[in-house]
């Protein structure tokens, strides 16, 4: 299917590894011209290096979610995108009772209220134009709480929430948003995460694997590439009809409806 995403061009955050830089270059490759987003400025230039000898158009715009004036600076460097994907790393593991104020402060800065200032930047220029695509990269947390994290609960569902009112608002004009809630996909993070549960529990990472793999119903951790691809019809003029949704891509591993 051709997306007809040629021309347009896209703001992709935490786009250095995992799946932001799945979905980066899931655009690219459909002939977007991709503003990646990270803190670390050497992944970021060898990525843009490896897309342009692959005739890809990407830009490497190294900045933090939690500095607000270089996130600006980022989106005046790059120009108001078409396509703009909010995304932020995972926050730390903690129980619900043990959050300082000043972490909930940073965090919510970070995951909640710079990605709101970037959507309300970049609204303005999506309306006047008639096209618009904001994606969240969320969790699956979100319809179902995760023991033991309680920042990424609360934060990411406010989100969420903030993105469904305000897709209603926009939705005749031509601005769709949605957000993905990914499973296990096979990342960076989620190889940390596994190696740290072996290490706790004295076991192997390859047991740990197994385990967490056999707990979803396909059987499997997901290829980022499978999740790249969703949001790349998401982002495109094919998808014109899907808006306020939250899309689950996590092999049926949620247990809700």
């Amino acid at each position: 299917m051709n997306l007809d995403l040629k021309g347009k061009t896209a703001l992709v955050c935490g786009a250095s590894q995992g799946l932001g830089f799945a979905i980066a270059e899931a655009l690219a490759e459909e002939g977007c011209k991709v503003g990646l987003l990270a803190r670390n400025a050497a992944k970021l230039a060898g990525h843009v290096d490896a897309f342009s000898q692959r005739g890809l158009d990407a830009v490497a715009l190294p900045a933090d979610m939690g500095d607000w004036p270089g996130l600006e600076r980022s989106l005046s460097e790059f120009g108001l995108p078409s396509i703009l994907v909010n995304n932020s790393g995972g926050p730390p593991a903690i129980d619900v009772t043990s959050v300082d104020p000043d972490l909930w402060r940073q965090q919510f800065e970070i995951m909640v209220l710079n990605q709101m200032r970037l959507t309300e930047c970049v609204l303005p220029a999506m309306r006047a134009a008639g096209f618009g695509r904001i994606i969240n990269v969320s969790s699956m947390s979100v319809v179902e709480p995760i023991k033991g994290l309680a920042i990424s609960n609360a934060l990411r569902a406010a989100l969420v929430n903030w993105m469904k009112t305000l897709s209603v608002e926009i939705a005749r004009d031509g601005v769709t948003i949605n957000t993905l809630l990914p499973g296990s996909f096979a990342t960076e993070r989620i190889e940390k995460m596994n190696a740290a549960a072996a290490e706790q529990r004295g076991v192997g990472v390859d047991q740990v694997v197994a385990e967490t793999s056999a707990a979803i119903p396909i059987g499997r951790y997901g290829d980022p590439k499978e999740f790249g691809a969703v949001a790349a019809f998401l982002a495109s003029p094919k998808s014109s009809y899907i808006t306020g949704q939250m899309i689950r891509i996590d092999g049926g591993a949620t247990r809700s409806v």
